[in-house]
């Protein structure tokens, strides 16, 4: 079965089978396939409706109209599209947001939605959230579909009388979903509705090894996460007990497990089952966003929330409205003096809004002693690779060097490349190490950056041999004790931090100085340019 006749399958499955299948995740960019795709699933659903990610509550739930409330003089409400129980296509599923991903699984697990297609245009790691996608039994790709292998759409002769799945099938499906690393419980569920659903779709009235194969190969492919291991160790069988009654042969296919795996093994994504016997399947999304700020003067909008809380808070009219007129019988009864709408302070609601801080990287270098030279280049060559990615991750890059006796602001918070090389075409070199001064000047900077809505990460390069107290003198004890202050000082900031060790080996007092200022501690005795980069990237993914 070709990846295109794969995906048509899916969606028949989901058209014509009873409720249960959740939906499809289609993963594509714009281009013939998917337009071919979305004709061929408005042909056969032709009642599905369309919402986006910016999609408000009130419109997915419906809300108090308030022109009709105050020309009727009585409450009318206009419905949500949710209420209409019919499927829905999802444009930029990537960007689906929390609230929206999570209503969606709300209709999906109340069945008040009958289907979903999540259209997913990302790249890489962008992807559908994990709590919808793994209520769809579904998932294709149309990337490599090429515009010779889309074909007309599939012909079925649909059986409507009831099929009985066989008793065994549930617990080989259990098997087979542990010997793949599924740990979702819905998939076991999905494959048997799905061979259900075959069946149906094929006209035939018994499950048959077809039908079976197909479901594991459309559920059970895009799921995987392990290479096939060996079935589990099946619990000893009394001989002396009394055999099990044998079923009906043509009521129970018993499939070898081998063909059950070559289907799902047909049906993987590109280049996954090379990501699989590497170890190293992707996890999260995106790296180096900023946090979430949630105010009450600009970015996207929320749902309101009550205003009487802050005295500051914006009042949203309409949503004050909205809280009020379901009360308004009832006041206007017991002040029958009073004309307009009769608002109380629990009526008022806040405006809220929601934008992303810039993130800044704050990178500490010590360019102290022989091996300065290679230090500062390392440092210099991951700031320019850190910052060609930042007009996709909103990244701001800052650089300190501590030398000497002192630390120095080399480049402040920028995102523009060309300053940066300007700056970091000439770096001085050699003194002393003053490990403290150059934590203080990093928190002091990252504090500065927080206040201005950014969202700051110290990222600390150096071999972890402090000599240089903060007074100018060259004390080691004294050194060490200062640090250990300005990494306690870091903690108590709250401030995201990665020490980078980068000795010939390991410093144990750097790590333990990683441990006070609660940074993530990585050692890198030969890092270059881009595996700095790489480490930096991978640590803020993981935060």
């Amino acid at each position: 079965m070709t990846p295109w006749d794969r995906s048509q399958l899916a969606l028949a499955l989901l058209a014509h089978a009873p409720d249960g299948l959740g939906g499809i995740v289609v993963r594509g960019r714009a281009g013939p396939a998917r337009d071919a795709f979305v004709a061929t699933a408005q042909s056969l659903i032709v009642d599905m409706g369309k919402i986006h990610p910016a999609m408000t509550n009130d419109a997915l739930d419906g809300s108090i109209d308030l022109t009709a409330t105050l020309d009727a003089g009585r409450i009318v409400e206009h419905a949500g599209l949710l209420g209409r129980n019919s499927h829905f296509m999802l444009a930029m599923a990537e960007r689906t947001p929390p609230y929206l991903a999570a209503r969606l699984s709300m209709a999906l697990d109340a069945n008040t939605l009958r289907g979903l297609i999540a259209l997913d245009e990302g790249i890489d790691d962008d992807a559908v959230p994990v709590t919808l996608s793994d209520r769809m039994a579904f998932s294709v790709t149309l990337d490599d579909i090429a515009v010779a292998d889309i074909t007309a759409p599939m012909s079925f002769q649909s059986n409507k009388s009831p099929i009985k799945p066989p008793t065994d099938l549930p617990a080989q499906l259990i098997i087979l979903a542990d010997r793949l690393g599924i740990t979702s419980l819905r998939a076991p569920v999905f494959a048997l509705r799905t061979a259900i659903a075959h069946a149906t779709l094929m006209g035939r009235d018994a499950i048959a090894d077809d039908d079976i194969t197909a479901a594991v190969a459309l559920v059970y492919a895009h799921r995987t996460t392990r290479l096939l291991q060996d079935a589990p160790n099946q619990p000893a069988t009394n001989d002396a007990a009394d055999p099990p009654t044998p079923s009906d042969p043509s009521e129970s296919p018993d499939i070898p497990d081998d063909m059950l795996l070559d289907a799902v093994l047909s049906a993987l994504p590109k280049g996954l089952l090379d990501q699989l016997s590497a170890g190293t399947t992707k996890g999260g999304k995106g790296a180096g966003t900023g946090r979430k700020i949630i105010g009450n003067r600009r970015g996207r909008p929320l749902p309101a929330r009550d205003g009487t809380a802050r005295s500051n808070s914006r009042i949203d009219l309409m949503a004050t409205l909205r809280a009020a007129l379901p009360w308004q019988t009832i006041r206007r009864k017991a002040k029958p003096d009073r004309k307009g709408p009769i608002i109380y302070p629990s009526d008022l609601r806040a405006k809220r809004y929601q934008d992303l801080s810039d993130s800044l990287l704050v990178f500490a270098v010590d360019a102290s002693g022989s091996a300065a030279f290679a230090r500062l280049n390392e440092a210099k060559g991951a700031i320019e690779i850190l910052l060609g990615e930042a007009y996709a991750r909103r990244d701001h890059v800052a650089l300190i060097a501590f030398r000497g006796t002192t630390a120095e602001v080399l480049l402040p918070p920028t995102r523009s490349l060309v300053q940066t090389k300007r700056r970091l075409a000439s770096l001085p070199g050699g003194g002393g190490t003053p490990l403290a001064a150059g934590i203080n000047a990093a928190i002091d900077l990252a504090e500065q950056a927080r206040k201005r809505g950014k969202t700051p990460t110290v990222v600390t390069l150096t071999d972890g041999r402090s000599n240089v107290a903060l007074d100018g003198t060259a004390n080691r004890t004294a050194a060490a004790a200062d640090a250990v202050a300005a990494a306690q000082r870091l903690a108590a900031s709250k401030l995201d931090a990665i020490m980078i060790d980068t000795g010939q080996r390991p410093e144990h007092a750097l790590h333990l100085l990683a441990k006070t200022m609660g940074a993530h501690y990585i050692p890198l005795p030969r890092a270059d340019a881009k595996s700095l980069s790489d480490i930096v990237t991978t640590t803020l993914q993981a935060k």
